[in-house]
């Protein structure tokens, strides 16, 4: 299942001091933790962070191969349904002892197989256990019985950005900045290590409890040192040199955050047809109608991610992700208050307990089925 929010609009194509292991681990326990209470500093000053950017570049491979914890299904209460996909649901759930909540994402064996999406269940496992970030969900444990695997992750109480967008029409710039600087950062923390996401989209961006992003669905995250040529993602965000087979890395992802940009601010993409190969057509073209209440410094970066000439991109020229952080749009940002949550939040969702979910949509629920023996041993054997 690659649509990890509840409203799912637009499918996905498949195809202090010196930052050790420790500090890395304690990132991860704080986020964990933090929810309905103010979270303390992660990071001193820049100089900190790049810290730990560069150590979490240096122990990349050692932390990539981590084992991933493994849960059984029995520690777990079934709450409701918040999503559902192609091969499976998004399920709300209660830790029997601990009484944390947290999501459970199940997927069909059996569906993921017909799919061909065992690989990217695998790769997307495997990027929840190494993510330490605060603006990207992480995994909290992982199982798998005869009929599903299960990834279990932290519940994000504040709904999914789609839902939020559609319901208000379209982000003041102000608005738009808070959101857009979180994914600049969250781009900051893969791209070091040479992750990239494919899969930027309103619908798998989710609000925490402080109105502070989420990035979720790592269903199409891939370690990508040169380039790559899978066809995945969104139609209407996706990268022109995508859509011509031409092979792409971290460009692909800023094109996608130009995309997430313009529909942030103008309530819509900027590429969209009545069917999806007059999307690409338009994409290809590079053909976007301008918004007239667009700052000019807001224009100016939108057009300067939406460039079809990866030699003239934002976010993949010499200075990478600082040619985008040094933008004039961002000139107000304060990057290092942002990572320690410290900006107030344009819009704080309601959540009147640790597990409300009145900020996801309602769906149907469904048994999970039960199996005598497992018709694919070989195909999940690390779950």
């Amino acid at each position: 299942m690659q649509d990890f929010p509840a409203v799912v609009a637009r499918p996905c194509l498949a195809m202090p001091g010196h930052a050790t292991m420790t500090d890395r681990n304690r990132l991860r326990e704080i986020e964990s933790s933090a929810s309905y209470r103010s979270p303390p500093i992660l990071f001193r000053d820049l100089d900190a962070y790049f810290e730990f950017l560069a150590t979490c570049k240096r122990e990349f491979d050692a932390s990539w191969r981590r084992k991933c914890p493994v849960g059984r299904l029995e520690d777990w209460d079934r709450v409701r349904t918040l999503g559902s996909g192609s091969f499976g649901r998004v399920i709300l759930v209660q830790n029997r002892d601990t009484k944390q909540f947290c999501v459970m994402k199940v997927m069909e064996k059996a569906k993921v197989i017909k799919m061909r999406q065992k690989n990217h269940v695998h790769d997307e496992r495997r990027a929840l256990n190494y993510v330490n970030f605060p603006f990207i969900v992480s995994l909290v444990t992982s199982f798998k019985n005869f009929n599903y695997v299960f990834l279990v992750m932290p519940f994000v109480p504040g709904g999914e950005m789609f839902s939020y967008l559609r319901r208000v029409g379209k982000f003041g710039e102000d608005q738009a900045r808070f959101y857009a600087a979180q994914v600049v950062l969250s781009f900051e923390y893969l791209h070091n290590v040479d992750l990239i996401y494919r899969d930027l989209k309103p619908e798998n961006i989710l609000l925490d409890d402080r109105g502070y992003v989420k990035l979720a669905d790592l269903g199409f995250c891939k370690v990508v040192k040169g380039r790559t040529w899978t066809l995945c993602g969104t139609p209407e965000y996706l990268a022109p040199e995508l859509i011509l087979s031409k092979g792409y890395g971290k460009s692909a992802d800023w094109w996608s955050f130009g995309v997430l940009l313009y529909e942030m601010a103008a309530g819509f993409a900027p590429f969209h047809g009545s069917e999806t190969m007059r999307t690409y057509e338009k994409i290809v073209a590079g053909r976007f109608r301008t918004i007239p209440h667009f700052s000019p410094e807001l224009k100016d970066l939108v057009e300067r991610l939406l460039q079809a000439d990866l030699s003239r991109r934002l976010g993949i020229l010499r200075d990478g992700v600082n040619d985008v952080k040094r933008h004039a749009w961002f000139r107000s940002t304060n990057w290092l208050a942002l990572l320690n949550k410290q900006v107030r939040a344009p819009y704080v969702p309601r959540c009147q307990s640790p597990g409300d979910s009145s900020n996801y949509d309602v769906y149907v629920e469904r048994e999970l089925t039960t199996a005598s023996q497992d018709r694919f041993p070989n195909d999940f054997i690390d779950f």
